[in-house]
């Protein structure tokens, strides 16, 4: 399986992945396939085949998903991330075969995106790994937000954030943050005093675009 006209960008978290896709995708005339496009096939998910994807379908107490050990949910992130390669690559066929430019903001691993992308259509954005536990909550979106809440409800607010971002830093690690640098692939680092109007240009010169 190989994918000619998909572009892929993988990397951590708020290195400017998501921006990019939709940036890219606009100004080419592209698909878009943003943050976590898959969720579209959550509904008809098996829980056998899916443990990860499905684990929260059924929950009915959410404060049990922030009162997870740092290990319980970095193994959970993990077997997620395993679970979202295969929607992902259900789902990337009927995208290419519309034969516009894809753009996808990717949870595919390394390993496969060697097998699956042609030259030059990965890319690898970066920010360092402490953005992402410091600034977590900082986003506006719903989910984060709700998250937030449910550790301020919790008995001691104080140790429930230092649990949760203790678990942040399991998934964000320098480890991991390396393994994305290291993986052969072009690398955009996060710049704050870089526009998003010039990171597109750097996003747009590794794509040959």
């Amino acid at each position: 399986m190989s994918f000619e006209n998909v572009y892929f960008i993988t990397g951590t978290a708020y290195a400017g992945k998501s921006t990019m896709v939709h940036m890219l995708a606009e100004k080419h005339g592209g698909v878009e396939c943003g943050e976590n496009y898959h969720d579209a096939l959550l509904p008809g998910l098996s829980r056998e085949a899916f443990p990860a994807l499905t684990w929260s379908r059924d929950l009915t107490d959410w404060h049990e998903f922030i009162r997870r050990t740092p290990e319980a949910y970095e193994a959970w992130i993990d077997q997620v991330s395993i679970e979202c390669e295969t929607l992902e690559l259900r789902l990337l066929p009927e995208a290419a075969a519309q034969g516009r430019p894809v753009f996808v903001d990717t949870n595919i691993s390394l390993e496969t995106l060697r097998e699956i992308a042609a030259p030059g259509h990965v890319l690898v954005m970066l920010a360092d790994p402490e953005i992402s536990v410091r600034r977590f909550f900082e986003r506006p979106d719903r989910e984060k937000q709700f998250l937030y809440r449910l550790i301020l409800e919790e008995p001691d607010p104080e140790a429930a954030m230092e649990n949760y971002r203790r678990g942040l830093a399991r998934i964000n690690s320098r480890e991991r943050y390396e393994r994305f640098l290291r993986a052969g692939f072009p690398v955009i680092l996060r710049d704050e005093r870089r526009s998003a109007a010039e990171t597109l240009a750097l996003a747009e010169r590794v794509f040959g675009l």
